[in-house]
């Protein structure tokens, strides 16, 4: 009798032991965080996992997701795709996470992708622009690809408008990152909006990541006398390009895109060159909206600086992920892939967006430009 009690005692124990582990489990969603932390485009992933994070406690703090606490599962990718690749494969198959938000750039997000479709597993990114993000070779949409960002072909548009309406350039000269698609993508589609407009391409000079000496090809353009100067890339390049043209004499308007929002612009090409410069966003500090005022404020007390355009992607990215997890009939993949569909009028502090049939958002851009080094305006342009 002694033994058959104490064979009870026990099963009722381990009964105990595995419900409670059971009920912790289920009281928690992780949420995959994959993000250049190092490496050549650390500034992006750093700024978007700040916003990240920062959404991530203010959810948990309003209680979860229907109750349930997030639980971030955070890697650094080191700005390599296969490295993205790896640590996609280990927060599906290890950390069994529900979701998994970023990389960054478009390289590292688009090697996880066979990852998301094979497992199933939706992956959100905040800002790879690259045209063909969601796109499969065949032209079929990857089931479980999104992001909430506009891609690199509407940034090239927008900015070739800019230049002829606003700027009233007849004249552009193109400095390209040929090293990359991101570059090479809003270069083409800049083009093709300007010279429809009736403008000119005086000259399109390239260079690859990791160039540090311009002056080269300034001096080129600066016989040409182009109304505008417009850099695709990243901060990295454009501001030395743009610290060396400023100093050759070139005085122009300087146009760039979304990779331009970095504080280490300024520190490249001191504040003192960027004036008349001008790039697309996604998102403005200057924006009026109580929403934004209210994240300006959450983010300076949190980390003591203000928000840039990837602090503010992360932080949407995070809460519309969420959004969709707690709308999703079921915590699987498919069903929270199914939500992220259905998104309609998803209010965020980079604008309102609704997501389209190729898995992209459908929302306004703004075209942001510099004084000193400091923005002062902020053109929103509706999609």
């Amino acid at each position: 009798m002694k033994k058959l009690l104490s064979c009870l005692m026990i099963c009722i124990l381990i009964t105990t032991m595995f419900a409670a582990c059971s009920s912790s489990n289920t009281d928690e969603i992780k949420i995959g965080i994959n993000y250049e932390l190092s490496g050549e485009n650390a500034t992006y992933g750093q700024g978007s996992v700040e916003g990240i994070e920062l959404a991530i406690e203010e959810i948990n703090a309003a209680g979860g997701i229907n109750g349930k606490k997030i639980i971030p599962v955070k890697y650094d990718n080191q700005s390599t795709p296969s490295e993205a690749t790896i640590l996609a494969n280990k927060l599906v198959s290890q950390d069994k996470v529900l979701a998994i938000l970023g990389p960054a750039t478009t390289g590292c997000f688009t090697s996880e992708i066979p990852v998301a479709n094979k497992n199933k597993v939706p992956i959100a990114t905040g800002s790879a622009t690259g045209d063909n993000v969601t796109f499969a070779a065949d032209g079929s949409v990857h089931e479980y690809v999104f992001r909430i960002c506009f891609f690199d072909s509407f940034q090239g548009q927008v900015m070739a408008n800019f230049a002829a309406e606003n700027l009233s350039a007849k004249n552009a000269a193109i400095i390209m990152d040929s090293s990359s698609d991101y570059g090479k993508g809003l270069a083409e589609n800049f083009v093709k909006t300007f010279t429809e407009s009736g403008g000119n391409i005086v000259a399109q000079e390239a260079y690859v990541a990791g160039d540090t000496d311009f002056n080269a090809i300034l001096t080129k353009i600066k016989a040409l006398n182009s109304d505008v100067i417009y850099i695709p890339g990243y901060y990295n390049e454009a501001g030395l390009i743009i610290k060396q043209a400023r100093n050759l004499g070139l005085n122009q308007p300087i146009l760039g895109a979304d990779g331009f929002d970095s504080p280490t612009l300024v520190d490249l090409a001191g504040a003192s060159a960027l004036n008349d410069v001008y790039f697309t966003n996604h998102y403005s500090s200057l924006d009026e909206d109580p929403m934004v005022l209210e994240f300006i404020k959450t983010f300076e007390a949190r980390y003591g600086k203000k928000p840039d355009a990837f602090n503010a992607l992360g932080y949407d990215l995070a809460r519309f992920v969420a959004d969709a997890i707690g709308r999703a009939e079921k915590l699987t993949g498919e069903a929270v892939k199914d939500a992220l569909e259905a998104t309609e009028n998803f209010a965020g502090v980079t604008g309102t967006l609704s997501v389209d049939e190729n898995h992209n958002p459908v929302k306004s851009i703004v075209v942001i430009g510099l004084k000193d080094g400091k923005q002062y305006s902020s053109v929103k342009i509706d999609p």
